[in-house]
């Protein structure tokens, strides 16, 4: 409404105009109603992050240490499970899951900081 009502009386707004207050008396700008978070370089950021994830999950471990991984944090389309649902389906131990998990994660640590 706030628009169209400006619109006959001028033809330009700025971006600092009020076009309403809140009830704290705090006022609403055209900017805080156009505005929009920017999260582009957050989310390039995030891509490539994974991408070197799964680089190295294929070229550093071995296919034991990167199912593993893959089951426990869901990667590939999977939801994440638990040491003790990865344990039953890989047919070994909890404790087992655990220690590869580790070693897997160590591995993969190693693989960034280079």
């Amino acid at each position: 409404m706030y628009f169209r009502s400006t619109k006959r009386s001028a033809g330009e707004i700025s971006l600092s105009d009020s076009i309403d207050t809140d009830g704290d008396g705090n006022s609403l700008s055209v900017m805080d109603v156009l505005a929009q978070d920017d999260d582009m370089l957050d989310n390039i950021s995030m891509l490539e992050t994974r991408n070197s994830v799964r680089k190295y999950i294929d070229t550093c471990l071995d296919n034991r240490e990167a199912e593993i991984i893959k089951r426990r944090y869901g990667l590939g389309g999977q939801s994440p499970m638990t040491q003790r649902e990865v344990a039953a389906e890989c047919g070994i131990s909890r404790s087992y899951v655990s220690r590869i998990e580790k070693k897997a994660l160590e591995k993969l640590r190693g693989a960034f900081e280079d």
